[in-house]
């Protein structure tokens, strides 16, 4: 899973523990209910973006190589306390962000640039940046038409800058985190937004100096390095000088500008060009926004066609279909892309849902235009031909098929004899309402939070400062950070605030006996801990009375937690558990071998790493680019989420926001792997209980 934000249906990317517009379809008339309003919006909007965008800040490349950049630091979402309230006043609406760009960079040698768009959102106390979320990489063009959207919720009354920054992602890259986020790994105290040393090929030297300075081509030629060892090898220069060449020729661009801009622009579309690449025209970004309807259902369709047209010299067409919906200045704005088929002029393309918003925006009637193209490797695809038609239309297909003649306008003016380029089939349609998060907590579905600690050696003596377990009179450890901080979010939906707490890695008096699953409350019978409160002091209580040991095994806590969860399937419980660990695993296959049986169950793991190490073995078992698998099995859904605690930290040491920053991203992915359990489970919420009802009897305790 990712450390961005969760993806909504059809690939727009929500904000933090967002959910889709709730509601249902309005059909034609909501239609004009939706112009009306987004006029609305638009007007006021005009006047948010009168004072014009946020200054331009300097290119990622001065924050990847370490420059200390007072406004392009990592930055936080809205304010947030760690109830999971927001400071900020309810939102007008949400806005669907669209992205395209013209005419980029070509930094590939053989081919063209593969680009991505990473939004960045401006936080109104700090002024500082937070990566909101990332489209899809497309492959092999300079003029990307992206399906992958951005909601962010609209607030008139404040200017909402937003920063696009564009990059070129191939297999070399290191784009798991982008490069204005990237930590330095291996060097505690060290400025978290650089990538430089990432995966250095040297062990981190055990004295740290405070400062080592690296000439190199950059913004400011004498560049401040904090952290770094004061007599490197010259071999490792080379080798930082060629890490941030790479990093360079990632970046494509970057342009900046307010959400209310983009709203009242003409036709609420916006082309700005692209800077932050010396000496060069980098291009231009396009944005359109639209209002998003309270449409909650999602259509589920099938197509096939016939006798297209023959593209290929040596073989057949590779055809796919692209979506666009029509805007209301006769433009469109593409929705979805078709996997392509290969070598076939009769393709049948697998069955696909996507919602009922982002096909026509609750307007049943808005022109739905599919063009039909043939795949070609350097993205230069060729067209073959189009038609349009509407969601009533398509709606139709549910009785009976549809057949549509596939129309390239050249051929018909050129070709006197010219019939169409093919046909195409709708095969089966059908329309599903889609439930959020909050459907299920309202019909009595409850989170069971359980707590794993690591107490291996590696952590160091919890009596000395270094360790990441001291037990400061000042301030919380890292471990009771990430404890509180998740925490104090999950119990509020859970009804009894009992919760289980183990540590692994321990040896417990008084025989000396090494557990990888020990309670902390010293209780094997009931293990549970009142509230997050009863969990930290049965933390501290064991600091004091086990004898940090090792090896690091999670797979017994994960088959622990993994048993109480297989007994109720009815979807009334859903088990999270948060794992915090220092680094290395030792039972690496078996961890993964418990993964791949529990992503069956209604269950979803958390991993927060403390400490400086590297986490390599963190981020495999996330399985955020390839599903986690176990002696030729796969996961069934994704339901790890692994984030490394110093990419929250708080450079100022305040420690509610560091906290409040590592509770929103580590539970932003809990709502959509719960949808994803049900949906798999067809389990639909219950409706909600009277109010004089009796709870929801106790679950099953780990």
């Amino acid at each position: 899973m990712g450390r961005g934000p969760p993806a909504g249906p059809g690939g727009a990317v929500l904000p933090s523990g967002a959910t889709a517009a709730g509601g249902h379809c309005q059909g034609a008339s909501g239609g004009s209910a939706r112009r009306a309003g987004r006029s609305a919006v638009a007007a006021v909007a005009a006047a948010a973006a009168a004072h014009g965008p946020a200054s331009p800040l300097p290119p990622p490349l001065a924050l990847a190589a370490g420059v200390s950049q007072p406004s392009a630091a990592r930055a936080t979402r809205p304010a947030m306390s760690l109830g999971g309230a927001t400071e900020r006043s309810v939102p007008a609406t949400k806005i669907e962000i669209t992205v395209s760009c013209r005419n980029l960079l070509d930094l590939d040698t053989f081919s063209k640039s593969d680009p991505m768009v990473v939004l960045y959102t401006q936080t109104r106390a700090s002024q500082e940046w937070r990566e909101f979320g990332r489209t899809e990489v497309i492959d092999n063009t300079l003029n990307p038409d992206f399906v992958r959207k951005f909601v962010l919720d609209y607030f008139f009354e404040e200017k909402q800058n937003l920063r696009f920054d564009v990059y070129n992602v191939d297999s070399k890259t290191n784009i798991s985190k982008p490069v204005s986020e990237r930590p330095l790994a291996g060097w505690p105290g060290t400025h978290r937004h650089s990538d430089v040393f990432n995966d250095l090929p040297c062990t981190p030297p055990t004295r740290r100096p405070t400062l080592f300075r690296l000439l190199i081509h950059s913004p400011d030629p004498l560049l401040l390095l904090p952290g770094f060892p004061a007599r490197a090898p010259y071999s490792m220069v080379l080798f930082l000088l060629g890490r941030r060449w790479d990093l360079q020729k990632d970046f494509l661009g970057q342009t900046f500008l307010a959400l209310g801009e983009v709203i009242g622009g003409q036709g609420s579309r916006v082309e700005r060009p692209l800077t932050g690449v010396p000496g060069k025209k980098c291009g231009t970004i396009l944005l359109t926004a639209e209002e998003l309807s309270n449409c909650r259902d999602i259509a589920t369709m099938q197509l096939c066609a016939n006798k297209l047209d023959k593209k290929d010299f040596f073989g057949k067409s590779d055809p796919f279909l692209v979506f666009y919906r029509s805007n209301e200045d006769g433009t469109f704005t593409i929705c979805h892309k078709t996997e392509v088929v290969k070598n076939t002029l009769n393709p049948v393309w697998q069955p696909f849902s996507i919602p009922v918003r982002a096909l026509c925006n609750g307007d049943y009637d808005r022109t739905v235009k599919i063009d039909v193209y043939d795949w070609d490797r350097d993205g230069s695809h060729d067209f073959i031909g189009e038609f349009t038609t509407s969601y009533r239309e398509l709606s139709k297909a549910q009785n009976q098929f549809t057949v549509y003649e596939v129309l390239n306008p050249r051929k018909k003016c050129k070709k006197k004899k010219y019939v169409n380029s093919g046909t195409v089939t709708l095969l089966s349609f059908s329309v599903d309402s889609e439930f959020t998060f909050v459907d299920y907590i309202k019909g009595g579905t409850q989170l069971n939070f359980t707590v794993a600690i690591d107490f291996t050696a590696s952590n160091g003596n919890p009596l000395q400062p270094t360790s990441l377990h001291y037990m400061s009179p000042y301030q919380l450890s890292a471990y009771a950070m990430a404890l509180k901080a998740v925490g104090e979010i999950i119990q509020d939906y859970d009804s009894d605030k009992l919760f289980p707490a183990y540590g692994f890695g321990a040896k417990l008096p008084p025989e000396g006996r090494i557990s990888h699953q020990f309670p902390l409350n010293n209780n094997d019978e009931d293990p549970n801990c009142a509230g997050i409160e009863g969990v930290l002091e049965s933390y501290f209580q064991s600091l004091r009375t086990v004898q940090l040991y090792g090896p690091t095994y999670f797979a017994p806590v994960i088959n622990q937690v993994a048993r109480a969860a297989a007994k109720i399937s009815d979807g009334s419980q859903y088990y999270v558990l948060l794992i915090i660990t220092d680094g290395v695993i030792s039972d690496m296959t078996q961890t993964k071998e418990a993964i791949v049986s529990a992503s069956s169950l209604p269950m979803s793991i958390i991993i927060v790493g403390v400490g400086p190490a590297m986490f390599e073995a963190m981020e495999e078992l996330d399985g955020d680019d390839v599903r986690v698998s176990s002696r030729g099995r796969y996961a069934e859904r994704d339901i790890v989420q692994f984030v490394p605690f110093r990419d929250y930290v708080d450079r100022s040491g305040n420690q509610v926001l560091s906290m409040a920053r590592l509770a929103k991203d580590v539970l932003a992915e809990i709502p959509e792997q719960l949808l994803s359990y049900m949906r798999t489970r067809d389990i639909q919420p219950r409706p909600p209980p009277p109010a004089n009802s009796s709870p929801t009897p106790a679950p099953e305790q780990p």
